[in-house]
């Protein structure tokens, strides 16, 4: 159907909405009829008219101007549309979002709002919401975006080369550079100021350092001395980037640890205190890995639970008695993945590993054996075989940088993709 067409059939759909809007909810349910079939799906009249209010009053809000009201209602069949086929395919591959998820996200919502879940049931109610109705427009929303991260990630591929060209150009350098937290006390010296009084000021701006370095308060400190205009808020200049750093200390800066505070310098306006108060970022990423081993048992239909616990204690015994570990993993470890290694797990990082194992390993010390633990996926034994802080910077700005790359193409393989689908699907709309 050409555009104009579609416009056209939709000036007369726009009768309907004009009626409902005022009939009982009787002459409602009456009136209600399909205007659209996609796939195994339905679109009613009623969902065109509830979702044209809806962002009729979001426009309001904004003091926005409208589009006509024919306009609006095409775009919003279409995106009715584009939903139900979404939904439908969310539907297929067993997409879910729980209770629990949808709460977080209505709660995630009224705290932007600044509200209590009760307060924005209630802000709701006064829209004219209701508040179900609502929870489940979330939901929908939540599914579909799900649908839409796993078919149009999959769509994106950046190349090594293109990963490298953007982390060496400009822009790449700029976004994936770190963030520092700077505080800032100058103690101002007049153009035509004395050697006596330059000195006196030098030698109070090193009294200054000495007791910041012996703990003194940074904001305190500058609040009472400083004739920078942040003086009242403590000197913070807030977080920056490597190029937004006064060049009079900048370098200074970046070489600097986080917490550290630099010595004195002089400028034309004075002596300047800088303390770097935090740094942030990829190249600041040092983490602790630790490289452990374990052996799986898990419960099947052939071996109980009971069954399970008692060969991995057995296991256990076998290796204080001095049997290999490598050797019985490979033997008797469920894990594919590590067995043929012996059970070598690699270099794990915080967070890598299912609660149980992660505290675990957390509690037992380089070179031992963990006792027999249970997780999700059954009966484990571990070892610690060595722990190190490991520089993660050039890693991570490799997943930043990727990330934003990502996030770069995801709109433009998003539009694609739902024309593609759109063109796919069988739509029939139905005057």
């Amino acid at each position: 159907m050409t555009s104009d067409a579609f416009q056209r059939m939709v000036k007369r759909l726009l009768v309907l909405p004009l009626l409902l809007l005022g009939t009982t909810a009787l002459a409602f349910q009456e009136l209600d009829r399909v205007v659209a079939i996609v796939d195994d799906d339905v679109v009613l009249v009623s969902e065109l008219v509830e979702r044209m209010s809806y962002i009729e009053q979001q426009f309001q809000a904004n003091n926005a101007q409208l589009p006509p009201r024919d306009v609006l209602a095409s775009q919003v069949l279409e995106r009715l549309i584009l939903d139900s086929i979404q939904l439908q395919m969310g539907q297929r591959a067993g997409v879910r979002i729980s209770d629990e998820e949808l709460t977080r996200a209505v709660q995630s919502i009224a705290q932007q709002a600044g509200l209590n879940l009760d307060q924005f049931q209630q802000a709701l109610a006064q829209d004219g919401m209701n508040y179900r109705d609502f929870r489940e427009q979330i939901r929908r929303e939540m599914i579909v975006g799900r649908v839409q991260q796993n078919r149009v990630s999959d769509r994106i591929y950046i190349s090594p080369q293109e990963l490298q060209n953007f982390l060496e150009s400009p822009v790449g350098r700029a976004a994936t550079s770190d963030d520092y937290r700077v505080g800032h006390i100058l103690l101002a010296i007049s153009d035509d100021a004395s050697p006596a009084a330059a000195r006196a000021a030098e030698e109070r701006a090193n009294e200054i350092v000495r007791e910041l370095r012996e703990g003194a308060d940074f904001a305190q400190m500058a609040a009472a001395h400083s004739a920078d205009q942040r003086a009242l808020e403590g000197g913070d200049l807030g977080w920056r980037k490597a190029g937004q750093i006064p060049s009079l200390f900048a370098e200074q800066v970046l070489e600097a640890s986080a917490g550290e505070v630099l010595d004195p310098i002089r400028s034309a306006s004075g002596f300047h205190i800088v303390k770097v108060t935090d740094k942030r970022g990829a190249g600041n990423t040092v983490v602790d890995q630790t490289r452990a081993r374990h052996i799986l048992i898990q419960p099947s239909e052939i071996r109980s639970e009971a069954e399970s616990e008692n060969l991995i204690r057995e296991i256990y015994a076998r290796i204080q008695d001095g049997v290999s570990f490598d050797q019985l993993a490979r033997d008797y470890s469920d894990d594919p993945g590590s067995a043929l290694a012996g059970g070598d797990l690699g270099w794990i990082m915080s967070g890598q590993m299912v609660p149980a194992f992660e505290q675990t390993m957390g509690n037992t010390s380089t070179g031992r054996v963990s006792e027999p633990f249970r997780s999700q996926f059954g009966w484990h034994i571990l070892e610690v075989t060595d722990r190190r802080a490991q520089d993660m910077s050039t890693e991570f700005r490799e997943q930043q940088a990727m990330r934003i790359l990502r996030e770069r193409r995801f709109d433009e393989a998003l539009e694609a993709w739902l024309q593609e689908i759109r063109d796919e699907a069988y739509v029939e709309v139905r005057i």
